[in-house]
């Protein structure tokens, strides 16, 4: 189970929203765009201003709202005949190229370990990368948990929220860092391992 599960029931909030921007011709690359163009500059304010309460309360607000929009161009796409080559590459490299933005961040704040950051950031860029590469090998979009986009959405909005509300991070944080990082590696085997599986029950299928 991860949030990600969760993603169903979103959508269907959100699909009248969905509607109307199809309707005002906005299409799903734009919103893919300005979704990663927010990313930039919230984690760019965020780094600039590590120690300040506005900041980091930006990062949960955004992360919430690129959620939705993260939903919405995937239905523009798929419900409202948007689909493209171009858009596929996008939503993939968009998605990494936001994550690294927002979490990086983190690095500067004061008692955060910037060797964990950065460590669970390159894992989260792995996972995205296990999960594309099963297509690859012929398998499907692999979303595997137990720490998929979602989960680590959470714990940096979760993250940011403390920030805001003046609590500081310390050790505990780096626990957490360090948990995200270890089921985070464990997403990798999972993304892997079956995918491989699900290969291998297509094999089968098609030698009986």
């Amino acid at each position: 189970m991860t949030i990600y599960d969760l993603k169903p029931a979103f959508q269907n909030l959100l699909r009248p929203s969905c509607r109307a921007l199809a309707s005002a011709g906005i299409t799903a690359n734009q919103v893919t765009m300005v979704a990663l163009l927010i990313s930039f500059v919230v984690g760019s304010l965020f780094a600039l201003n590590p120690a300040t309460r506005w900041a980091a309360l930006l990062i949960p607000l955004w992360l919430f709202l690129r959620m939705a929009l993260n939903a919405i161009d995937g239905m523009l796409a798929r419900e409202h005949g948007m689909q493209s080559e171009l858009g596929g590459f996008l939503n993939e490299l968009s998605d990494v190229a936001a994550d690294a933005a927002l979490y990086l961040p983190f690095a500067m704040v004061a008692g955060v370990s910037p060797m964990l950051v950065v460590v669970t950031v390159i894992l989260s860029l792995l996972t995205e990368m296990a999960g594309v590469v099963s297509v690859q090998v012929g398998a499907s979009r692999r979303y595997d948990g137990p720490m998929g986009k979602s989960d680590r959405a959470f714990v940096f909005g979760l993250f940011g929220l403390l920030l805001g509300l003046g609590v500081d991070l310390g050790w505990w944080a780096n626990l957490v860092l360090l948990i995200v990082a270890l089921l985070t590696m464990l997403t990798i085997y999972n993304r892997v391992t079956r995918g491989l599986q699900e290969l291998a029950a297509g094999n089968e299928t098609q030698s009986n």
